[in-house]
């Protein structure tokens, strides 16, 4: 019960190409493969990066220094249209 049989594949199949059409599934697949190959390639990365931060932090000779942010305040807001000038 707990597995599909061919007959449940084979009209699955056929409900997906009925909604999404013959001509968007290769594009689907292929969007779907470069999303997959992005999002390897990204966890890579992120792996690659951590082990290098664990060996900088083992290593005694790295000096961390510290970042202090910088606030960047809004421009003021200038009200467009309007005259400084009053009607008498």
């Amino acid at each position: 019960m707990g597995s599909l049989s061919p007959w449940h594949w084979a009209i699955l199949a056929v409900v997906v190409i009925v909604l999404f059409g013959a001509k968007k599934l290769p594009d689907a697949a292929r969007s779907l493969g470069k999303s997959m190959r992005i999002f390897k390639s990204e966890i890579r990365e992120m792996q690659s990066e951590s082990k290098s931060e664990a060996s900088a932090i083992d290593s005694p000779s790295a000096n961390a220094t510290p970042v202090q942010a910088q606030r960047v305040d809004p421009p003021a807001a200038t009200e467009q249209g309007h005259s400084e000038a009053r009607p008498a």
